[in-house]
């Protein structure tokens, strides 16, 4: 069924609060990364910062494998059941969180081993779980970006109600660090945490998962008109003739690449400052206490990281009169400068600051891609969403480099390599050419 021409906020609502649920446990993963270090990878050698940086690439190369299955699924079955898929998919991959912990605790001394370097099969199945999560994050985002910005709110255009909603998005990702400090491991320091602790938080937001997906099941979540084709339907032209669209795609695989190895690595060049004794990792210590408990310079970076990203979504959804492409130019050209100040001054407080300017970055982008593209619009998000594996390959890239180089300061020279591309997006690739002006 077509949206109706009353149109209602509840299912821009509902859409939005799953939204919230794949930030939080998007940036759950990628947090567990600095634990999983020190309670799997203690004997992984010279490999540790690679091994480590797996548990992003596997979750993101969900995105890659899946992403354009769930744009098929959107064509075949409507939004609503594919959302319930990813849903899914979801509690698939929080269940294999949960088996690694227990596995892990019951036969830590089972794994591979790499020249000087040791695998635990406990760590093999976690990253297991995260290829599931992706998967399930890349099938909701397949069903939210397009929802959301065809779903035509009255007073609103289509980067606003991206941003308001992936803003929504980022408090979860500003939450979940601190969750994985003080709920999962009790504010206990990083270095003594204890892999079965994960046990307990991991059943309850399984329990959540479940919940969420009958809540779903049984809502009203009507179909939007002319943005997908029916499972009959042969669409003429090939989505990748799109040039602004073919582009967009590019970007967002150097957009998605650079935010999250920022989100994800920060916290681990943090650990490295702090060995060093340098005072930018709080005066040499790795433990912030308050109240008792220790929160972690790790939690405090990412936090404060993702918190940028919720700060700069809220307030660019009042941008109504600032054109997608304008505010991509900005915030390009003042990440790249923020990127090379804090490799040069080894201040990590200048990589935090560029949450706030990437905040915009995937509204921009997408909007931009999508414009003008109609029935096409579902198959595009799709394959837009693959190009969300960029997070994987620049989280292990820089890890790599960072094992290389012995060091993380210069292994940010990726971030304003990232910047720049997408910076030439903004200026000429999201131009659209008349021939891709659809009539239809």
């Amino acid at each position: 069924m077509e949206i109706k021409s009353k149109i209602s906020v509840l299912p821009f609502a509902i859409v939005t609060f799953i939204y919230f649920i794949v930030g939080f446990l998007t940036t759950v993963n990628e947090q567990l990364q600095a634990p999983l270090k020190f309670a799997f990878l203690s004997e992984a050698g010279s490999l540790k910062n690679t091994f480590t940086t797996l548990i992003s690439f596997f979750f993101f190369l969900g995105y890659l494998v899946n992403g354009t299955l769930a744009s098929k699924w959107v064509n075949a079955f409507g939004y609503k059941n594919t959302i319930l898929r990813g849903l899914l998919f979801m509690v698939a991959g929080l269940a294999m969180y949960l088996c690694s912990s227990w596995f892990g605790y019951k036969f830590p001394t089972l794994g591979l081993r790499f020249a000087d370097a040791f695998l635990p099969f406990g760590f093999v199945i976690f990253i297991t779980g995260s290829f599931l999560m992706g998967t399930a994050a890349a099938i909701i985002q397949v069903v939210v970006n397009p929802y959301v910005a065809s779903y035509e709110l009255p007073g609103t255009q289509a980067v606003q109600r991206l941003n308001i909603t992936t803003a929504i998005n980022s408090v979860g990702t500003t939450a979940a660090p601190f969750c994985v400090t003080l709920l999962m491991f009790g504010g206990i320091s990083i270095l003594n945490i204890n892999i079965q602790q994960l046990l307990l938080p991991l059943a309850v937001l399984i329990g959540i998962v479940i919940g969420v997906t009958l809540i779903t099941k049984n809502l009203n979540l009507p179909d939007i008109a002319n943005t997908r084709a029916s499972d009959q339907e042969q669409l003429t032209r090939s989505i990748w003739s799109f040039r602004h669209f073919a582009l967009g795609v590019m970007a967002i695989f150097f957009y998605v690449g650079t935010e999250v190895a920022i989100g994800a690595n920060i916290n681990l060049h943090a650990f490295e400052l702090a060995d060093s004794g340098h005072p930018m990792s709080f005066f040499g210590k790795t433990d912030i206490i308050i109240g008792g408990m220790d929160l972690g310079i790790h939690a405090l970076l990412s936090t404060l990281y993702w918190g940028g990203f919720f700060v700069g979504r809220a307030i660019s959804s009042f941008f109504s009169n600032i054109s997608a492409r304008t505010q991509l130019t900005f915030t390009t050209i003042l990440s790249t400068l923020l990127a090379i100040t804090a490799m040069v001054t080894q201040n990590l407080w200048f990589l935090v600051a560029i949450g706030l300017l990437h905040s915009t970055m995937w509204s921009c982008i997408y909007s931009l891609s999508i414009k003008g593209l109609k029935k096409y619009t579902s198959k595009a998000s799709g394959v837009f969403i693959s190009a969300v594996f960029g997070g994987a390959v620049f989280t292990l890239l820089q890890g790599g480099l960072a094992d290389i180089l012995g060091s993380w300061r210069w292994t940010w020279m990726l971030t304003v390599a990232c910047e720049l591309i997408m910076l030439s997006y903004a200026l000429f690739g999201s131009q659209q050419r008349p021939k891709d002006m659809l009539d239809i």
